[in-house]
């Protein structure tokens, strides 16, 4: 069987509630038009979210990767980028904050850049967690110098070419994978288009990742994090062709 056009990547943990809705409202919306697939990382589960999947992958073209033990975020979605076939990888959160409607203006803008990055201007997220995120955002563009809006949107489409060369060098941010991966991408010459993106409340559940009692922690980190990625990139390539 030919591998997918595009192959949709999707980091779970704790989503048995509403995993199944999310996969099949992208799947809908997505395969009367383009021939898709999907990869999804489960990140050790305690609910019911690994039978979800299970399940579903009878139905639908989904490749599973599934683990007993809590590897987080970073290293789901880097699981996963080894795991693409397709030409094209998209990177979606699996909590039904992303609207799949999206997708059809970044597959249009996909042939005139590197990679095409969501910017949530409405952004549905605690007060906590954008306020956190906007103080970071000021070092971030202060250290790294990437004139993005929305480094840490987590709706990104890229070809695989771009997926391969930049996942073996990920991991200085354990909470913050797309922070670094933008950063990387950016400070290595690819060519990055922003088209914003439907934020949307979370389908159901509560962030596992971003609760208020970890932030200042997760804060500093990252703020170590950012000196350590500009020690190990170019200060800016030129625009890779």
């Amino acid at each position: 069987m030919a591998a997918p056009d595009v192959e949709v990547l999707l980091p779970v943990h704790n989503e048995g509630e509403s995993i199944e809705a999310t996969i099949r409202a992208i799947y809908d919306e997505l395969s009367p038009r383009i021939n898709v697939g999907f990869i999804v990382c489960e990140d050790g589960s305690r609910d019911n979210t690994k039978d979800v999947l299970t399940r579903l992958a009878k139905e639908l073209p989904l490749r599973l990767n599934l683990t007993g033990e809590r590897r987080g975020y970073s290293r789901a979605v880097r699981d996963g980028m080894h795991m693409l076939q397709a030409d094209y990888l998209l990177c979606l959160d699996s909590d039904g904050q992303c609207d799949a409607k999206d997708f059809w203006r970044f597959w249009d803008a996909r042939k005139g850049c590197d990679v095409v990055l969501g910017w949530r201007v409405n952004r549905a997220d605690t007060f906590v967690r954008r306020t956190f995120s906007r103080l970071f955002y000021h070092l971030y563009r202060m250290v790294l110098q990437v004139p993005v809006h929305d480094p840490s949107c987590p709706y990104v489409l890229m070809p695989r070419r771009v997926a391969f060369q930049v996942v073996d060098h990920l991991g200085a941010m354990q909470q913050g994978f797309w922070w670094e991966f933008v950063a990387r991408v950016h400070r290595s010459g690819y060519r990055i288009t922003e088209l914003p993106v439907n934020h949307r409340l979370r389908s159901s559940g509560v962030t596992q990742v971003y609760k208020w009692t970890k932030m200042p922690g997760i804060f500093f980190r990252h703020v170590a994090a950012l000196f350590r990625i500009r020690a190990e990139t170019p200060k800016q390539a030129e625009t890779r062709d």
